[in-house]
């Protein structure tokens, strides 16, 4: 899940870019409106956090950009503004929602768990096919009864694929959800952390469609047995 941060307080910023790359989501961060209308415009984030007072124009016109400009990606507005006016008003100008600073980073995870689901075909923090269940609250990853340890990047991959369950991910869509700009990506990243999944869950789970990218296999979702690494002779 790739987040554009548009917030002009640096130390904010930095504590956000940690706190949410830690929870398993890639982050971008600008300080300024312009700049984020002209990300936007460029490389499509999945969602956006968007501060209102930003140093160039306020953040309700950035977000009335966005939206003249087509785009339907949910907006999470951050603000120290206080009232009513100011809720109603960010929202009837297209904004999914509001939250008011200060907040508690636990009511920040929580409200971008529901915008997640949103753009997923998961209803809840539960996801499952098969014998395979994730959990997006707890981050957990079960076969069947059993725990399955997973790297961030891991499950970060796993995530994005169960999440779109029938929708076939490119390895560049892939690549924009767990690595954020100026972050180093060998060309075979997405590979070797689809391999070692595939060691973990059960065979066929993830399916290669050739040329294009990667999707869950629901038919083989059913299939407790995960596969088994060959032993070195």
């Amino acid at each position: 899940m790739n987040i554009l941060l548009v917030e002009d307080d640096a130390p904010l910023a930095r504590g956000l870019q940690r706190a949410l790359r830690h929870e398993g989501f890639s982050v971008n961060h600008v300080d300024c409106g312009r700049e984020a209308i002209n990300s936007v415009a460029s490389t499509l984030p999945d969602m956006v956090i968007l501060d209102l007072g930003l140093p160039d124009m306020d953040g309700m016109a950035v977000l009335k950009q966005l939206r003249n400009n087509g785009h339907k990606l949910p907006v999470l507005i951050l603000t120290a503004r206080e009232g009513l006016n100011d809720t109603v008003t960010a929202l009837d100008g297209g904004a999914d929602d509001y939250l008011s600073k200060p907040f508690e980073m636990d009511e920040l995870l929580a409200r971008l768990r529901v915008l997640t689901r949103r753009l997923g075909t998961s209803q809840s923090s539960r996801i499952a096919q098969g014998a395979v269940t994730l959990d997006t609250a707890s981050h957990a990853v079960c076969v069947g009864d059993s725990d399955v340890s997973c790297s961030r990047r891991e499950y970060m991959l796993l995530k994005a694929l169960m999440e779109n369950t029938g929708r076939i991910q490119t390895r560049e869509a892939l690549e924009s959800k767990l690595y954020g700009w100026g972050e180093e990506v060998a060309s075979n990243t997405i590979e070797v952390h689809i391999s070692h999944l595939r060691k973990k869950l059960p065979a066929g789970f993830i399916q290669t469609v050739r040329g294009v990218g990667y999707t869950i296999n629901s038919d083989a979702s059913n299939n407790s047995k995960t596969t088994k690494q060959k032993s070195p002779h």
